[in-house]
């Protein structure tokens, strides 16, 4: 088949945005054939570009030329197009189509492009086989729906530097290519070649830079910046991702709080949705009370702790331990579960806590009725709800290597209320549908979905829909028990509570981090604190860490030594672009919103990236692989 030219032919319109005003215009469109159906003597081609789809017309009899080079036209080849726009009849309206109420007589048609036959169609609502898409990457991006997603991240981004430009921040960049730092996972590594044996590597955040930006006076700082972890991967985690990076000078918490407030809100906006500000606050130990969690959602019956309905012979009686919290969970509208339900929802609940699992109810309220009425009415449960109990077992010894320490929480605790916590999202999630507290989420991102053909989002009120919080005091520090020593939560910048510092060193377990996360929905979105801006301050951190001076000189000398030039007080906070597009994009995963992302084995399948190098690359590097 021979190809035609462009030419001087030039594209008048885009396909999405003809409508009955542009009615008897001649008119020039291009783009890909997104299907195609043969009448005979009427040829009908629907032509999509990213604005949208249209339909042309190819009547043999006014335009035979045109009509025999669309015999060969088959899906994905590209085409130009130069016609009128006429009214469609009645009876031929689509009103599914935003075009459909017109059409495009073909005067002239050019094959620009043909195709092979791909492998999906990108006018397939739905494919499959993920694997396929990411290998076709170029294929899948052409579907409306991914062309929508990354519409929406660009809109987002974009509210996002305005707002924060509005109101004095400065975007400015940071290197890639930098010093290996502790971040708390592993970095990628990027060997010199002119230092042989020495690397660079890529950030895991740009921490150091921007508290060194507000050394240097630079007051207002963000950037919107991409990271990198070399770190086990799942739905909403990448080896590369983007974060919306900020910083300040002088800030108290609640400065920090707005400013996000403010752009979160005008991104919220940019997908049409409207979302009420300021957020609600709470405290850590108020969190993983009430929800079990430090990402609490909100959409869900909080924990409810029913220890006081017992006696304490009664706990004992149920291998229960009196001094723990026994918690009722509740879910709304799923009802008693049938003996084969509860055997196959036991899985769902983390024994490793230590904690213990009473899931049927009628037979505990045999032996303990008027317990059980009390629990029903602390709760607030009807007899459509389902409720369980969590509490902590006594046969079982509680492995609190990965809970946090709080002052006001002991490690058991922490480990029933998370356990608590973690039922309670897996039973959400699973009877989902019974419920309905996530459908309220899901029907306000398809409303705000529904686009016209510039991809403007129709404005919906997510204020039911969408509940973020800030999150606050968290502990400082957590106990590593392979190493017995007490870690940083977070990064050891973060600055304490000012009255919890005398407690640094003899009771680090109390003391309470000037540090934050802004949850939503269950997700964290993202995280900040405080800094630490006083060389005396840092020093007691290093200490009570158990850290030689010696050590810290190693590990941040070029940081500690910014320390010493006069540091203003200063804070900030870092939240994932991906992840906020993934949450208005209603997408289950972040490979959904990013252009080109990697697989969960952190593979690129459609450049078939990680790859040998050549021998030679090596040597230049002065690296040679081990044989194993």
């Amino acid at each position: 088949m021979e190809l035609d030219l462009l030419g001087n032919l030039q594209r008048t319109h885009s396909c999405g945005e003809l409508r009955p005003s542009a009615d008897s215009q001649s008119v020039v469109v291009m783009g890909w054939v997104n299907r195609r159906r043969d009448h005979g003597n009427l040829i009908f081609l629907d032509l999509r570009d990213r604005s949208g789809i249209v339909q042309i017309v190819l009547d043999k009899e006014l335009c035979p030329a045109a009509h025999a080079k669309a015999e060969s036209v088959r899906p994905e080849y590209v085409v130009a197009v130069q016609g009128k726009v006429r009214r469609r009849d009645a009876a031929a309206v689509n009103p599914n189509m935003p075009t459909g109420e017109i059409e495009i007589d073909v005067a002239e048609l050019r094959i620009l492009n043909d195709a092979k036959t791909p492998p999906f169609s990108p006018a397939e609502d739905a494919i499959g086989n993920e694997e396929v898409r990411l290998k076709y990457r170029y294929l899948d991006l052409r579907r409306p729906a991914m062309q929508r997603n990354v519409v929406l991240r660009h809109k987002i981004a974009f509210a996002i530097r305005q707002y924060l430009s509005d109101v004095g921040f400065l975007e400015i960049e940071t290197p890639y290519m930098t010093r290996s730092t502790p971040e708390g996972a592993r970095d990628y590594l990027v060997p010199s070649r002119v230092h042989p044996g020495e690397f660079y590597a890529l950030p895991q955040s740009p921490q150091m830079f921007k508290q060194i930006l507000m050394i240097s006076g630079l007051d207002r700082y963000f950037q919107i910046a991409r990271c990198f972890r070399d770190e086990d991967l799942r739905a909403d985690r990448q080896p590369e991702f983007t974060q919306i990076d900020l910083e300040m000078t002088f800030p108290q918490q609640e400065s920090v709080f707005r400013v996000v407030e403010g752009f979160l809100a005008a991104a919220f906006a940019a997908a049409g949705m409207t979302l009420p500000i300021p957020f609600s606050q709470i405290t850590y130990d108020e969190s993983v009370r009430r929800f079990g969690s430090d990402k609490p959602d909100m959409r869900l019956p909080e924990l409810v702790d029913v220890r006081s309905v017992f006696a304490a012979g009664d706990l004992e009686t149920l291998l229960i331990d009196p001094s723990l919290p026994v918690i009722a969970v509740r879910v709304p509208k799923v009802g008693e579960l049938s003996r084969k339900e509860r055997e196959e929802n036991r899985p769902l609940f983390d024994l490793r806590k230590g904690a213990k699992l009473i899931d049927d109810l009628k037979r505990l309220e045999k032996s303990f009725p008027a317990a059980v009425a009390k629990i029903r009415e602390l709760a607030h449960a009807t007899q459509d709800d389902l409720l369980v109990i969590v509490a902590g077992d006594t046969s079982t010894r509680i492995d609190a290597s990965d809970t946090k320490i709080a002052g006001r929480l002991s490690e058991r605790e922490i480990a029933v209320y998370s356990a608590a916590g973690g039922l309670r999202m897996e039973l959400s999630k699973k009877y989902a549908e019974r419920h309905g507290a996530f459908m309220a989420t899901e029907r306000a991102v398809q409303e705000a979905a529904s686009v016209s053909t510039n991809y403007a989002y129709v404005p919906v009120d997510a204020g039911e829909a969408f509940f973020p919080i800030w999150v606050t005091d968290f502990p400082m520090f957590e106990h590593d028990a392979e190493t017995g020593r007490w870690m940083p939560s977070h990064h050891p910048f973060t600055a304490p509570h000012e009255e919890d510092m005398e407690r640094l060193v003899s009771d680090p377990a109390s003391v309470r981090a000037r540090y934050y996360d802004l949850a939503m929905n269950g997700l964290e979105l993202g995280s900040g604190s405080i800094r630490i801006y006083r060389k005396d301050v840092q020093a007691k951190i290093f200490q009570s860490l158990g850290m030689s001076e010696e050590e810290a000189k190693e590990r941040f000398g070029f940081f500690l030594e910014a320390l010493e030039y006069g540091t203003p007080p200063h804070g900030g906070i870092a939240l994932g672009l991906d992840r906020i597009v993934m949450i208005l994009a209603g997408a289950q995963s972040l490979r959904e919103v990013i252009a080109f992302p990697k697989t969960a084995k952190a593979v690129d399948l459609m450049v078939d990236a990680p790859s040998p190098v050549s021998e030679t690359q090596l040597k230049e590097l002065q690296i040679q692989k081990r044989r194993s």
